[in-house]
């Protein structure tokens, strides 16, 4: 899937955090990072023309509240880390598409991985 035809795009790279998702209780007990990627679809035309906050996303509000998705609730999957991410990004009234890449580099695998990440990528209707 990729961005729909006639939506620009707003990029949020590598907002990091200390949660406590995984399937181990490792994991839960002590955290480790996460980083999100999220990339949004919308039409920033209103935006642009008129130089009018309300008519985009605040991102800085978006990036917090993404950090809270992270640093929150646990999950064994991030898998649903990045579902929940996704969801709170498409509540955004101007949102009509979102991806979100969650990665997970010190994942507890046996072989030497520099990364393990999830995307997710829905679209409004």
């Amino acid at each position: 899937m990729s961005i729909p035809d006639g939506l620009d795009r707003i990029e949020l790279r590598g907002i990091t955090g200390q949660g406590h998702h995984g399937v181990f209780d490792h994991e839960r007990r002590n955290g480790q990072t996460f980083v999100a990627d999220v990339s949004l679809g919308v039409d920033l035309g209103p935006a642009a023309e008129n130089d009018d906050l309300a008519a985009t996303v605040d991102y800085g509000t978006l990036t917090q509240d993404i950090h809270a998705i992270i640093t929150g609730e646990p999950s064994d999957l991030i898998e649903s880390v990045a579902l929940r991410m996704v969801n709170l990004c498409l509540s955004h009234p101007l949102v009509r598409w979102a991806s979100v890449t969650v990665h997970k580099p010190e994942a507890p695998i046996e072989v030497t991985i520099e990364d393990v990440s999830v995307t997710i990528e829905r679209s409004k209707q």
